[in-house]
């Protein structure tokens, strides 16, 4: 589905499967001049539909192995969210809200220990509506259009 809507969007899909093989196509897009690069970590949704906490947390650990190589890179602005939840209780995608981390441009700091569900409501970026990531991004970078007079 994602690589369909990207298509859509005009977005150029890389071919890469294996972790490593992301972060040297994300790396490597950065390098030709790519605006935005969008990394889809599937293991983890399929780990809570199968309601496997031990696969779930396998494949966050997966990824945040990746983020060094990302941050490496050079992004101006590194994000990392879910578009939805996927609980290992219930099997299936459901209404709660997903952490948000962003990395880059000027930032309120926040305090949390750690990447989880309970820090990040309580993080500097408080709960955010979907529509409100994309201007924080782009202010992060340096390239939202400026508001008003």
């Amino acid at each position: 589905m994602y690589r369909g809507v990207a298509s859509l969007t005009g977005m150029q899909v890389l071919p890469c499967t294996t972790r490593d093989g992301q972060v040297a196509a994300a790396a490597s897009a950065l390098r030709d001049g790519f605006d935005f690069v969008f990394l889809h970590h599937k293991p983890t949704d399929s780990a809570g539909e199968d309601g496997d906490f031990e696969a779930k947390r396998a494949a966050v650990e997966s990824f945040d192995a990746m983020l060094p190589g990302l941050v490496e890179a050079g992004f101006d602005v590194i994000c990392v969210t879910g578009d939805h939840s996927t609980p290992c209780s219930m099997k299936l995608h459901s209404w709660h809200p997903v952490p948000l981390l962003v990395r880059g441009g000027p930032q309120r700091c926040g305090w949390s220990s750690t990447f989880c569900e309970r820090e990040a409501a309580r993080g500097a970026l408080g709960t955010l509506r979907a529509v409100e990531l994309m201007p924080l991004l782009l202010a992060s970078a340096g390239r939202l259009a400026k508001y008003g007079a």
